[in-house]
């Protein structure tokens, strides 16, 4: 028994595994680059193209979204300048084109067939209809949103600004920016204003 680990021994050295694991060193973010390439290689050289984070991203990539004030004001200003308002004037859109657009979470993938109508897959992040059994929260409830804001029409607008692109209100959002990157239409992103503030809308009832 001489050379058995004395018992504190042990103790101390169990105690010591969690930190001892912590301790490993993190992947090198080139390493995580090259991982991503090859695990998405059979994708077409354009959808690939998408892999590369733009200045907004990788700004919020490095910052693990919690830019500084000069680097947070820097993305609201450069988002906001691709803002494209809708070009008619017409706000909102149908409130039940909408709410399918919100339910719809097909679309977007390298493997999607042509011709395939990007959804928003609203209800994956937020609680839209009060009466939906199933939404995420990884985003506010929405429900009763245009009522709460009296269907006012620059609270309309604003919204249409926030799903177009949300890092045009709030750096590192972690919202898609559903419009400046060409994900929904112009239509699509109205008939989803209409779904929130639409008085008919089951959102507001």
């Amino acid at each position: 028994m001489k050379h058995a680990i004395p018992f504190l021994t042990l103790a101390l050295l169990a105690g010591a595994a969690p930190a001892l694991a912590q301790q490993a060193p993190a992947a090198s973010p080139a390493l995580v680059e090259s991982y991503l390439a090859a695990t998405f290689g059979k994708a077409s050289p354009d959808w690939q193209a998408r892999m590369k984070r733009d200045e907004t991203l990788e700004t919020c990539s490095k910052s693990r979204n919690k830019p500084s004030a000069a680097e947070a004001e820097a993305i609201v200003k450069r988002e906001a300048a691709r803002m494209e308002w809708p070009k008619d004037g017409v706000l909102p859109g149908n409130w039940k084109d909408g709410f399918k657009v919100a339910n719809e979470g097909r679309g977007g993938q390298f493997s999607d067939p042509p011709g395939t109508v990007n959804g928003g897959n609203c209800y994956a992040c937020h609680q839209m209809d009060p009466t939906e059994l199933s939404y995420g929260t990884l985003g506010p409830s929405l429900k009763a949103y245009g009522r709460e804001r009296k269907y006012d029409p620059d609270a309309a607008k604003a919204a249409y600004g926030k799903i177009y692109n949300s890092q045009a209100v709030a750096a590192c959002s972690i919202m898609p920016r559903f419009g400046a990157n060409r994900v929904l239409s112009e239509q699509q992103i109205k008939d989803l204003v209409a779904y929130l503030f639409d008085p008919d809308s089951p959102v507001n009832k």
